[in-house]
């Protein structure tokens, strides 16, 4: 096993750091030791790590935008992971943004003292509280209706919140379904058949390797770079990436999610749009004047959701709250 290279002053014994590395949480290319974080190179996962005791900071960076979040790029699908350390910082770059959620989810309950967000979206944090406070202040009165409204909407986030496995599985599907349409079918297959092309031209490049050819090396970075460039893409149509799966996936989740909410007696949303983001903006469309009956919420935060694009900016909060689920609506055009 390659020895992981130390990124900060800081330093683990070997003994300590081949058992800590072989036994840390692996999410994506990274992992999250007992002493550690393991870091990924470009091509080889969890190549460095850094002590906890270095650490400074660990957050989320979309787009390839500076200094953490920068509000813009809401639906793109560039993510990284970015650790801040002792004189140092560290980009790692993550094929899925659910892993890079999931690896700060551990960081989070592990490690509470490892700020979770860029010096600049704490700053971005603190005024949006600000604001909403000064917000709170300021709504006008709810009616009895708004009030009752509100309590059943608080109610049925309770309720799904006891399963968040199917929540989760729901906009994962949806996300995974929204991906696969965006993307050209004509491009799955010619990046099949550049592969194709790609491992015939890195075996051709073995061969004249060993027969000391004078192009070689170069039909080998060829082939090596149409295989990793491609397979990355996760464009490629295989048994899993298709669309017949990944429909029936999508129709899984919202049928799970249907039978569960057969025991709620009128719950507030229909199976495909149950996830407590969309409940909380219904609740807060009630309580800003914006809405009086679930209906009427619903129909705002569909307006909200429509009038969002690539241009718009957002806070942190908003744009991870929209990432989870515009999908589903768009899937549904909004129905």
């Amino acid at each position: 096993m390659l020895k992981p290279y130390p990124l900060s002053a800081g330093r683990i014994d070997d003994a300590s750091l081949a058992e800590d590395k072989k036994t840390c949480r692996k999410i994506g290319p990274c992992g999250i030791g007992k002493h550690a974080l393991y870091l990924n190179s470009f091509f080889i996962d969890r190549r460095y790590y850094v002590p906890f005791s270095m650490v400074t900071r660990v957050y989320k960076r979309v787009a390839m935008s500076k200094g953490g979040f920068s509000g813009k790029g809401i639906f793109a699908t560039l993510s990284y992971l970015v650790v801040e350390f002792d004189g140092g910082q560290k980009v790692c770059n993550f094929k899925y943004e659910q892993q890079v959620d999931d690896f700060l989810s551990v960081i989070r309950a592990e490690h509470p003292s490892i700020p979770c967000v860029s010096a600049a979206a704490e700053r971005r944090i603190a005024e949006e509280q600000t604001r909403r406070e000064e917000e709170e202040r300021n709504r006008p009165p709810m009616s009895a209706q708004a009030e009752k409204t509100v309590q059943a909407l608080d109610n049925a986030i309770d309720y799904l919140e006891r399963r968040p496995e199917l929540t989760e599985r729901l906009s994962a599907a949806a996300k995974r379904r929204r991906n696969f349409q965006c993307t050209n079918g004509s491009y799955r297959w010619a990046a099949m058949a550049i592969t194709l092309l790609g491992f015939a031209a890195l075996a051709y490049g073995i061969v004249s390797f060993m027969r000391h050819g004078s192009f070689s090396i170069y039909f080998t970075l060829f082939g090596l770079a149409a295989i990793f460039t491609f397979a990355g893409f996760s464009v490629l149509p295989t048994a899993r990436n298709n669309r017949a799966s990944i429909m029936q996936n999508d129709a899984q989740a919202q049928e799970k999610m249907q039978a569960y909410l057969a025991d709620y007696l009128n719950f507030p949303l229909p199976a495909r749009y149950a996830h407590p983001v969309v409940l909380r903006r219904m609740q807060r469309a009630v309580m800003d004047g914006r809405a009086v009956t679930a209906a009427q919420a619903l129909d705002v935060v569909k307006a909200d959701l429509k009038a969002l694009n690539a241009d718009v900016t957002v806070s942190q909060e908003e744009y991870d709250e929209v990432v989870a689920i515009k999908s589903m609506f768009l899937n549904a055009e909004y129905q």
